[in-house]
This record gives C-alpha cells, structure tokens and sequence, in this order.
C-alpha cells in the first residue's frame, strides 16, 4: 500500500488493497486500551485472594506483560507478513487450513462467551442500580434484568455494534476508557475514605498456600489483558503500519491498562481482603453515591467495548458467508458480506444469541475461568505459531531467528503451567 510508512529490513508486505487505513496512533491506543479494559477489571481483586496475595499476582502479572507485550508486537508482524487483516485469515495463511479452522472454531467460541460476560456484567450492574434507586419490595417489572437487558441491547448495544469498520470505535472506547479509569479511581478513593456502611476488613492476611496457587490468578489475567483477538485488525487499520511504531503502541496501551488493572485489584483486595467478591462492586453497599455513578459509567464502559468483540466475531461469520450458496450464487446485494443486507442481520443474530445466553448462564467467576482459558491460546499459543511460521518465510538473521523461537517456547509453557489447575 503506497504512502504507508513501513518497518525496518523489508519485515512488512503491502497489506490487501481492499483496506482502507485510516486509524491514527492515538485512536489505536484507545480501541486496543478499551479492548482489555473490559468485565476483567471487576474481577482482578479477586485474583488478588485466589493467587494468596499481592505479591504472587505482581509477580505472574508482571512476567505476563512482557509476553503479553511481545505477543501484540508478533501480530503485527505476522499480520504485514500475510497480507491478511484478521486474525484468523493471518493464522490460515501462514499455518495452513487445518491450523486456521481450528482457531476460526476457537476465535468465535471465545468471542461469544466474552459477549455473555459482557452483557451479564450490564445486566448485574443496572440490577444493583435498580436495587438502590428503587429499595421497596418487591421491584416493579421494568427494574429486573429480563426486561432491562434486553432493552439496553436493543436501544444501544446494536446500533454501536452494527457499524462497518473497527476504526469508528476510537469515539466510543475514548469514553469508555474514562469510565473504567473513574471506577479505579473511586475503589482506591474508598479505601481511604472508608465511607460509612463499608464494613472494614481486620487485614488480608492470608494462610500460606502452596506455590502452584498463584497460577490460578493466570485465567484473570488472561481474561483481563486479552486485547489480541483486535490486535490484527487495529494495526490493519492504522495509518502508520511500521513494526516499531506498532510495538510503542502496544506498550503504551498496556502499560496504562497494567496501571488501571492495579489500582483497583490493590485497593480492592485491600478493602475487603478474603471476604472481596467475584464482582468488586458487588461488596460494596448500594446506597453509596460514588458507587452508583461507578455502577452507571462501568455499564457504559462494558457497552462500548462490546462492539470490539462482536465486529471480530462478526469477521468470522463473514468468512464463512463468502463461501456459502447465497454469497456465490444469490443475489448480488448478498455478495458482499460487509454489506448492510449481510451484515445487519449477522449482527442481530450475535446479540440475540450472546443476549438468551447471558440471561440464563451461571455465575460469572465460572465464565471468568473458561475464558480465560481459552483466551491463553490467542494471547501465547497461536502467536507462537505464527512467529515460527513467519520466520521461516521471512529473510530473517540467524541470531534474530533464534532469540524469537526462544521467545516463542516460553509462550508455549505459560499455558501448559496453569491447565494442570
């Protein structure tokens, strides 16, 4: 693609012509920061209790930003090496078919349930606000969370998640981003302030526990740093498509999550100790003013990031439609699976479904666990797949070569070290 700036020694090949790059580096920041800013920060403080303490979750949260990092960076260049813009068409092109249906399988199982969690966080959060605005009992039938839910997802979820190109949500994820900044500031804010009716803790003192117990903060952080499902189709999107500027946007963006996932897991497991719940806000009383308003901003920031998740959801379904009967042989309006006629009721059909299954799925810690999970194979394993695939395809110095296969290894053994939990 002429007029982009490109990265050093010929790393990067012109990306498709189809794409139209038109995100700047600020915009960049932003989509990628609100993409791991999402239901993950409700949860770290408990990640703070299962791991045994502070300093164990440090320590597995620091050693993963590094990987988490480097994991973006090879995206990026895996992403310029084949000249797809999906993370799913990079990992079909350079690891071959059987690798690219696998993680297509896995790309759009994982999404989904993100999408659950998501609408689940809005529908406890807006529950707890009609639980404090409206405390006689029983509460009328427009505060409970099967009319409320689907009402926002009608109203306001679809038509932000039925836009064409991912680069339209640098808008949204600039407010969302504020939103989960005020929620991390509020939770440091209260515990200082200890307002009255928050019960204070005697101290987070913890039993021992055996080493092997800080891996099952590993799942958390997954689910909380998990940016590089968009990673691909944020840096089709940018403007400037050099390798190292890529890499300072991803450190940026990272650093600032690692400093808002921080704050709120600190002071949250600080506040409440062992007693801290699933869903931070959960332990906190409903009449508290500030608490409220975090209630109403967080919902709002879980609602801009939605569409993130569903326009890469929607990319996977958009694959298989071009190579279904209707894109080959229907009408001409349906050759084009980004079209409003493919499109709109492709996205329908993805809060529909995430919507039923948010209403009815169990408790969200365990939804927390199976994604996070998952979510390990697209931030570690695939990644390092295609680091090796790339490599072996790219004019790449020896000494270079060896050092990112070396990188890639480690990946691999993160995951392996947590599914023995």
């Amino acid at each position: 693609m002429e007029g982009q700036t490109r990265g050093n020694r010929g790393l990067e090949k012109p990306l498709p012509a189809t794409t139209h790059p038109s995100l700047s580096s600020l915009g960049a920041v932003f989509i990628l920061l609100k993409s791991a800013l999402g239901a993950g920060l409700l949860n770290f403080p408990w990640a703070f209790y299962k791991a045994g303490g502070m300093v164990p979750t440090f320590l597995v949260a620091l050693v993963s930003l590094i990987f988490l990092i480097s994991g973006l960076v090879i995206l990026g260049y895996a992403a310029s090496v084949s000249g797809q813009t999906t993370y799913q068409g990079v990992v079909r092109e350079l690891c071959g078919p059987t690798m690219g249906k696998l993680c297509e399988a896995c790309f759009l199982t994982n999404l989904l349930m993100i999408s659950v969690a998501f609408l689940r966080v809005i529908g406890d959060q807006l529950e707890k606000l009609c639980d404090s605005l409206l405390p006689e009992a029983p509460q009328p039938w427009y505060a409970a969370q099967n009319f409320t839910l689907p009402l926002i997802s009608v109203l306001v979820i679809f038509p932000l998640s039925a836009l064409r190109e991912i680069a339209l949500q640098k808008y949204t994820s600039i407010l969302g981003t504020l939103a989960a900044c005020y929620l991390a500031l509020v939770i440091t804010v209260q515990y200082y302030l200890w307002p009255q009716g928050l019960l204070r803790q005697p101290g987070p003192l913890l039993s021992p526990s055996p080493w092997t117990s800080v891996f099952s903060v590993f799942p958390a952080i997954c689910f909380g740093f998990q940016c590089h499902e968009a990673a691909v189709s944020i840096y089709c999107s940018m403007q400037n498509q050099s390798l190292s500027h890529w890499a300072l946007v991803s450190v940026l963006s990272l650093l600032a999550c690692c400093l808002v996932y921080t704050l709120t897991g600190v002071y949250g497991f600080l506040t409440f100790g062992t007693e801290v719940s699933a869903d931070i806000l959960m332990s906190y009383p409903g009449n508290d003013t500030a608490i409220i308003v975090a209630r109403i901003l967080f919902a709002v920031s879980i609602v801009t990031v939605y569409p993130i998740v569903l326009f890469l959801g929607r990319s996977v379904m958009q694959d298989f439609w071009k190579k279904s009967y209707w894109a080959t042989r229907g009408p001409p309006v349906l050759a084009d699976p980004s079209g409003p006629w493919v499109r709109l009721p492709l996205t329908f059909l993805w809060v529909a479904v995430t919507l039923a299954m948010a209403l009815f799925l169990p408790d969200l810690s365990e939804i927390i666990s199976i994604i996070g999970g998952i979510s390990s194979f697209f931030i570690f394993i695939f990644p390092g797949l295609c680091l090796i695939c790339a490599v072996d395809t790219e004019p790449i110095g020896p000494r270079v070569k060896r050092i990112l296969v070396r990188k890639d290894c480690c990946d691999k053994l993160l995951p392996c070290g947590d599914s023995g939990q």
